[in-house]
């Protein structure tokens, strides 16, 4: 039983808040730096007020973020953020479709070397995006796919955890399940896709939430294949903005696209927010 304790609850409820306001502060300074002039943001103490600028450099962040410069044209915001969204969407759902094909294939299908492939694709782990960073390029390179949705995408969706998570997933999948379907006359994909895909649910969507994130933040990879400025993603875009050497950076103007670079992310989570909880801390069987 646990007792009722009025100052221990007091002191937990403080504990939680403090919590929240340290890790909004730095977004409620984003925010308001974005509704600013420049020079107001340059002045000391800067203001923690929300100003009056907020549609002017919204509006400029979305059209114009980068601005025009050594003959190119402007790139706004708006269509950086349209390449962070394919390139997250297409790694979420390649990395997702491939590993549950491949779990499926490991648990359900009996042929040789079954487990040695599995952990051959387990051991893969071991090699980040960084470690093969140059071999990669160079494949990219010589398919032509620089500065295209493929070459941004294509590299990035082998994904040996999903392979694993899935395969625990199936495992625990009861075997009376399987020998229901194979006397009602189901065959391999029949059983995938009504019973299989249904009871992993939850799980696809709590990786599609983890694996959507992973390529949404994607810097180091987007960064090397991409060097028309039309192709940059969000990520790279605030960097870019940052780079201007001698000169003031708009600082408005980057916190502006700073704020809506996390919208994306922040929708997908807490749209998927039920299921991404329950495909981490249970199952529907």
């Amino acid at each position: 039983m646990v007792e009722n304790r009025p100052w221990l609850t007091w002191l937990t409820h403080a504990v939680l808040v403090i919590g929240v306001l340290v890790v909004a502060f730095p977004i409620y300074v984003t925010f308001v730096a974005s509704t600013h002039a420049l020079f107001d943001l340059v002045q000391v103490p800067m203001p923690l007020w929300p100003g009056d600028k907020f549609v002017d450099n919204y509006l400029q962040a979305l059209t114009a973020g980068l601005g025009e410069g050594s003959g190119t044209q402007a790139i706004g915001a708006a269509r950086m953020l349209f390449n962070s969204l394919v390139m997250a969407l297409g790694i979420a759902v390649g990395k997702i479709a491939i590993s549950i094909i491949a779990a499926f294939a490991i648990v359900y299908f009996r042929f040789p070397f079954r487990m040695t492939a599995f952990w051959l694709i387990f051991i893969t782990l071991m090699l980040p995006v960084e470690v093969r960073i140059l071999p990669t390029y160079k494949v990219v390179a010589d398919l032509g796919l620089l500065d295209t949705y493929a070459g941004l995408i294509v590299p990035l969706i082998a994904s040996a955890t999903a392979t694993f998570m899935f395969r625990q997933v199936f495992l625990a999948i009861p075997d009376e399940l399987t020998e229901a379907a194979r006397i009602d006359g189901a065959g391999p994909m029949r059983f995938f896709f009504d019973i299989v895909l249904p009871l992993s649910r939850t799980n696809i969507a709590a990786l599609f939430v983890i694996l959507f994130i992973y390529g949404w933040n994607q810097y180091l990879w987007p960064l090397i294949i991409t060097t028309d400025q039309s192709m940059l993603t969000i990520i790279i875009a605030i960097q870019r903005m940052l780079a201007v050497g001698d000169d003031q950076a708009e600082w408005q103007i980057v916190m502006a696209t700073a704020m809506l670079a996390m919208l994306p992310p922040v929708v997908v989570v807490v749209t998927m927010q039920r299921l991404f909880v329950k495909g981490l801390t249970g199952t529907e069987k």
